[in-house]
């Protein structure tokens, strides 16, 4: 059964909240995260990108990277715009955008759990992001965002949070840049700590949605440092049916020495191609959409191409891997291959066309979004789902609740 824990968060005041949140480090790179403090100083991305406080050409993994986060992370609590909680609390996060509302518990896990497998996951680590990740939390001694975690919806949380959430008003409320409504709770009242643990217990497993290295980096961390504190990662925890999965797009740079012709020959062997009147995104599981040479296809994947009964295999992302990219365009280990590149569904489908018009890529693969069944249902079988196989929205925001593994007070 799975673990939740409170813990006294470093926080903004709620007048600074707005300012100070930010998207993921690991959505933008670093000239984005450049701009974005550009338009907001108080940018959290200061801590969790700190390379794009340092003169350009900085090495992302040079140590100086590690102690300005820390410096940064310090000056959040030197000048009183994030203040540490007295006591220990959970906390509430609701997010909405458009018409998707997701409501999360924001508690501290188990990293005991994560070894045990009781915190599931459906993706690899690499080991240069793990090491990232853990020289962060080592020198910030804090960890800094969220891990995204899921579980199988439970009818008495839900209730629960609603309950507390229209018991008392919201700790700060804003709307983002993009457009998304974030709203933070405290949970304060030792009777609601104690029945959101209770229920929680009951709980068979987490899924890991976001945060795969965070996860791993916080493993490392503990066992590298062995404190309490370390043993326990931040994380917001939602209701399977609050998990909005979006495609996750790919770029490829060449055609692997083929003709545009040669190419859409070999990919006809294993996929019925249709040209397109116009962009548009896959309609269903199994099909795929592409722009090559200025023009956009449907692929839909042949019968007897992949093994329905295979909760891996018939995955879209591992069809189009296992057919496509690996045997036509010599793609390998999209992990580690530098010819692929991958792009969020948030984007749009214009961004794909853009980076071939542009010649950044000679060819774009859209998908149809994995279903957080098929992502549950892989971890429970213990099975690894292809890289880059989800990608969730709305991110959460880092900066809004920070666990410190040394308290500043």
């Amino acid at each position: 059964m799975a673990t939740v824990m409170p813990f006294r968060a470093l926080r903004p005041r709620p007048d600074k909240a707005a300012e100070i949140a930010s998207l993921p480090y690991d959505v933008m790179d670093t000239a984005e995260a450049r701009e974005e403090i550009k338009k907001h100083p108080s940018s959290f991305l200061t801590v969790t990108k700190s390379e794009a406080t340092l003169p350009e050409g900085t090495d992302p993994k040079d140590p100086a990277v590690y102690e300005r986060a820390r410096e940064n992370l310090m000056r959040y609590v030197a000048d009183g715009t994030m203040f540490q909680d007295d006591e220990e609390c959970f906390y509430i996060y609701r997010q909405r955008m458009g018409q998707h509302i997701q409501i999360g518990l924001v508690a501290l896990a188990s990293v005991d759990e994560y070894k045990k497998g009781v915190i599931k996951k459906h993706e690899l680590t690499r080991k240069d992001k793990e090491d990232d990740r853990v020289a962060h939390i080592v020198a910030t001694k804090a960890q800094t965002g969220p891990v995204f975690l899921l579980y199988r919806q439970d009818h008495e949380i839900a209730t629960l949070l609603l309950e507390i959430i229209a018991a008392q008003k919201p700790e700060c409320s804003f709307v983002a840049d993009d457009g998304v409504t974030n709203t933070f709770y405290a949970v304060k009242d030792r009777l609601y700590i104690k029945k959101i643990a209770e229920l929680f217990a009951k709980v068979p497993a987490f899924y890991i949605a976001d945060g795969h290295h965070r996860c791993a980096g916080a493993m490392r961390t503990f066992e590298k440092l062995g404190t309490k504190e370390a043993g326990k990662f931040l994380a917001v925890i939602f209701p399977h049916n609050m998990g909005n999965v979006l495609d996750y797009n790919r770029l490829v740079k060449d055609l692997a020495g083929l003709t545009e012709d040669g190419f859409l020959k070999k990919a006809a062997e294993k996929f019925e191609i249709e040209e397109l009147a116009s962009m548009r995104r896959p309609k269903e599981k199994h099909t795929f959409v592409m722009y090559l040479g200025g023009k956009w296809y449907e692929l839909r994947a042949k019968d007897g191409t992949f093994d329905p009964r295979d909760a891996i295999a018939s995955l879209d992302v591992s069809i189009l891997q296992d057919d496509l990219l690996a045997p036509i365009l010599k793609i390998g280990d999209p992990r580690t291959d530098g010819r692929i590149s991958f792009v969020g569904g948030i984007r749009g489908l214009k961004e794909l066309k853009d980076k071939v018009d542009q010649g950044a890529a000679r060819v774009a693969f859209a998908m149809y979004p994995t279903s957080v069944y098929d992502i549950m249902d892989g971890a429970d079988a213990g099975a690894i789902m292809p890289p880059k196989s989800t990608w969730f929205e709305p991110k959460l925001r880092d900066g809004l609740a920070v666990h410190l593994l040394e308290d500043v007070d």
